[in-house]
């Protein structure tokens, strides 16, 4: 009997590009221990290179085709920072990629990066601040015992979104007036807490968050009702009751943790209430908490440990900010100016 001559199926070329970001991702988040925002980052950054990638086969790219790549990213108007993180997420890929003989030559570690000047972040002055502490209120906003005591936590600690949102119950020490947050590389610090935080925390705490709890139980004793009860536990809009014995400090309104993007929102909402900028944002009370404390004499190695940056050069760009105060009283009180 004659033989079947067998013919090999060509690989799906699409299939095998989109595996190198898969392993690359498992590779930072697994022997790395990159964070989960860390792997995150990478992982948007690269989509867009993918986007811009189509067909184009990676093995077969040149210094020209990635000197192309960088301009679509302008033609994008991204901003200069961004474009350079795009850049450097590329060169870390392409390093993995030649680690695994994928690639022989990585020519992304010849795309230069962007001089970036250094920009001074949006802070709030103090005037601003104080309004914004009080702007969640009774009769108008459902959840304003929270909103109150995220902002005051916000300030007080000059803790990042992300470090706020995982802030657990055991992590807030109120009688000792501290709390232990976790930033990047999963590094811990401790940073004091005012008494106005503290207030609006216990307030939270003992009245608001109570109340959120037992409302939402009831709901889903309701729903249950309603729904079958096989399905519920799958349902995200019935959280289980393992869900609503959340120690997370700050919880949303179905009793769950509070997404980052949550946070984001609610900053904007009330700063636009007040009148400030669009562009505040949680990182923007990170900032006025760095400035004002420098403003107010201030150690700048102290600042550094609060706000837990691993560089002191991260740091002075804050001494820029109290510079600019400065300079701008000089100019409209020296008598020769």
């Amino acid at each position: 009997m004659k033989r079947r001559k067998l013919i090999p199926h060509k690989a799906d070329t699409q299939m095998t590009q989109r595996s190198y970001l898969k392993s690359f991702l498992r590779y930072i988040a697994g022997e790395c221990l990159l964070s989960q925002n860390s792997c995150s980052a990478y992982r948007r950054d690269l989509i867009h290179f993918y986007i811009w990638l189509g067909r184009k086969q990676i093995i077969d790219l040149n210094i020209q085709d990635l000197a192309d790549y960088v301009n679509w990213l302008h033609v994008r108007k991204l901003a200069p920072s961004s474009i350079s993180r795009h850049v450097v997420s590329l060169r870390v890929f392409f390093r993995y990629l030649q680690l695994e003989n994928i690639l022989r030559q990585n020519y992304a570690e010849l795309l230069g990066t962007q001089k970036l000047w250094d920009r001074i972040p949006s802070v709030l002055t103090s005037g601003q601040v104080t309004r914004l502490l009080v702007e969640p209120t009774p009769g108008r906003d459902s959840y304003w015992i929270r909103d109150r005591a995220i902002l005051e936590m916000c300030y007080a600690t000059g803790c990042r979104a992300s470090e706020i949102i995982n802030l657990k119950l055991e992590d807030i020490h109120l009688d000792e007036r501290y709390c232990r947050c976790r930033g990047k590389g999963d590094k811990e610090r401790i940073v004091p807490i005012g008494e106005q935080a503290i207030a609006a925390f216990e307030n939270w705490l003992n009245v608001g968050r109570q109340a959120l709890l037992t409302t939402v139980q009831k709901q889903q004793g309701h729903n249950a009702h309603r729904v079958c009860p096989e399905m519920v536990p799958w349902s995200d809009d019935f959280p289980s009751l393992k869900d609503l014995e959340t120690n997370w400090a700050f919880i949303s309104r179905r009793g769950q943790k509070l997404r980052r993007e949550a946070l984001w929102e609610l900053v904007k909402k009330y700063a636009l209430r007040i009148g400030a900028s669009p562009a505040i944002s949680p990182h923007s009370l990170r900032h006025s908490f760095a400035t004002h404390l420098l403003e107010g004499g201030a150690d700048l190695r102290l600042v550094q440990e609060m706000l837990g940056h691993a560089s002191i050069v991260t740091t002075q760009i804050y001494t820029h900010v109290d510079m600019t105060r400065l300079k701008a009283v000089h100019h409209k009180y020296h008598p020769r100016n």
